[in-house]
């Protein structure tokens, strides 16, 4: 037997803007969390007949947690270099970094520990940043390590230059790390 789920199936385009509303979002902010144009939105928003598909489901869920909107949005970038931590396409956890001052801000949008970059630690530090890059990148101690450093076209050991070069990615592992000055 198929399972069955209590979700909206269709909406108006009075429900999503009243939605839209509700959530204290812009046409261009809902379109933002929908990953569709304004122009999409401004369609729906339009519609005199059913809308279908899944914004349907996202708004059903949105209704019921509107919080979701808040937990997701990424906040102002205030330190000179962010770290997003993936899992494949997922945003993990965001790192805002100011290395000369030795400041983190870490934003983890992900529930389980084991997909943030500082798994259940609420409050690293900067030397937990440092780790945490270092684990991100082969060991220093590597057998031949100035032939990897010289295909990656690296002078020396630099766990930041080499997550540069390599995003992060180790050995069959769906984690990476996406750089952002």
């Amino acid at each position: 037997m198929a399972k069955e789920y209590v979700t909206a199936k269709r909406a108006s385009g009075e429900d999503i803007k009243r939605l839209r509303k509700s959530l204290n979002m812009t046409q261009k902010e809902l379109a933002a969390f929908a990953n569709c144009s304004v122009r999409t939105v401004e369609n729906w928003e339009e519609s005199e007949g059913s809308i279908t598909g899944p914004m349907v489901t996202l708004m059903d869920i949105l209704l019921r947690q509107p919080e979701l909107v808040k937990k997701l949005e990424l906040p102002e970038k205030r330190l000179k270099l962010r770290l997003f931590y993936m899992y494949k396409n997922i945003v993990c956890t965001v790192i805002d970094v100011d290395e000369l001052e030795h400041v983190i801000e870490v934003h983890d949008y992900i529930d389980k520990p084991l997909f943030r970059a500082f798994g259940v630690n609420p409050s690293p530090n900067f030397e937990d940043y440092e780790e945490f890059l270092g684990s991100r990148c082969f060991p220093r101690e590597r057998d031949k390590i100035k032939l990897e450093l010289k295909r990656l076209d690296i002078p020396f050991y630099d766990p930041m230059m080499i997550i540069e070069k390599t995003q992060g990615r180790m050995a069959e592992d769906d984690f990476w790390i996406r750089i952002e000055r």
